[in-house]
């Protein structure tokens, strides 16, 4: 699990370091030997300086534990746990010089590289008190042996949540920048002027959702994730397990995602009656089917993400959500921003390739008890 995780962290830090990826040009003057150099930037930010730092610390620890995991030595896998997350972040940085928007510094490096310093020596010292050994031991005694894949997917699915939705739990909105896509590549041929009526936007003043369906909405976004769980579980008593851990990190997501938007007097403002009522149906739904074979479990998770895609894309923005993407895009969240989003926009799909694959395999696994 420890390297596709660290696959999957390395790209959205990449991504979080080069957005928005827009503007692109040779920076006036400089020359390649120049662009090399980074220069120790005057300005001193204490989020900036902290964001960089812990940043990088899952990254270094992810690294020392596939190292590990895969029989490397304690001494090469510190070192390749500090020098690809260094060298992952002067490329960032040296790339940044080609972006207006961003400022490379050796103060960022220095403070990625010490970030991952800490993460792989805190991996190792985990690993030398038997703590990484006793985590794959409880994994296996829990899931099932190729449960790697979904036990990615979950520790994203919280990063997802803290991107704002339309609807709580409401991952999967990439209508609209397929649609701004799709109006900016047709915007000067003639021949699809008849087909832009197919994707345009919805007119302003379109009704909000109906109560139903929202709570259907919600449920389903819990729903979802919880079913991907379950098909790595073979205990029926440990699913319900697992139905609970699934509810507790979508309240812990929405709670964070709303204190980040609306400060936190507000973290609980999500807590409404009708998204209550959501997590209350979908945990009971869960439970009704935690029984189900594996197989059978993903394919009624794949039925529930296409009708949690279907909701969210019908979805109208309030002010609200319009409020909340614009403190994302404009505050300091924005290096945050690409990597919720497109976690957000990407999860419910990447979760149904994960169910189809399992649905299609020969094995059905269930087990009553341990």
């Amino acid at each position: 699990m420890a390297a596709p995780l660290a696959l999957a962290y390395a790209a959205l830090v990449l991504y979080a370091s080069l957005y928005p990826f827009t503007d692109w040009r040779w920076p006036p003057g400089q020359g390649i030997g120049a662009l090399l150099v980074l220069a120790w930037s005057p300005y001193t930010d204490d989020f900036d300086l902290a964001a960089n730092l812990l940043g990088y610390v899952p990254l270094g620890a992810l690294v020392l534990i596939a190292a590990r995991r895969s029989g490397i030595g304690l001494w090469p896998a510190l070192a390749m746990a500090v020098f690809a997350p260094a060298a992952l972040s002067y490329t960032a940085e040296v790339l940044q010089q080609f972006l207006p928007r961003r400022v490379p510094s050796l103060k960022d490096f220095a403070a990625n590289t010490a970030g991952a310093a800490a993460g792989a020596l805190l991996a190792a010292a985990a690993h030398a008190l038997g703590l990484v050994d006793r985590w794959h031991q409880w994994r296996e005694r829990w899931f099932v042996s190729d449960s790697a894949g979904a036990l990615a997917l979950m520790a994203l699915w919280p990063i997802g949540l803290l991107f704002p939705t339309p609807v709580p739990l409401g991952l999967g909105q990439i209508g609209p920048i397929l649609r701004a896509g799709l109006e900016a590549a047709l915007a000067d041929v003639p021949w699809a002027e008849p087909a832009r009526a197919l994707f345009a936007a919805a007119p302003a003043g379109t009704p909000a959702l109906s109560a139903l369906s929202e709570v259907a909405i919600t449920a389903a976004g819990l729903i979802g994730p919880t079913l991907l769980a379950y098909t790595v579980v073979p205990s029926v008593w440990r699913r319900f397990a697992v139905a609970l851990g699934a509810a507790a990190l979508a309240v812990a997501g929405m709670t964070i995602s709303t204190w980040l938007n609306f400060g936190p007097p507000h973290a609980l403002a999500w807590a409404g009656t009708t998204t209550l009522s959501a997590l209350v149906i979908g945990l009971g739904v869960a439970g009704l089917l935690a029984p189900l074979r594996s197989r059978l479990l993903a394919g009624v998770g794949l039925m529930v993400l296409t009708g949690l895609v279907a909701g969210v894309a019908n979805a109208p923005a309030d002010p609200y959500f319009a409020q909340s993407l614009q403190a994302w895009e404009q505050g300091r969240f924005v290096r945050f921003h690409g990597i919720a989003q497109w976690v957000g926009w990407g999860w419910p799909y990447a979760a149904a390739v994960w169910l189809l694959t399992r649905w299609s395999a020969r094995t059905d696994r269930l087990s009553a008890g341990d």
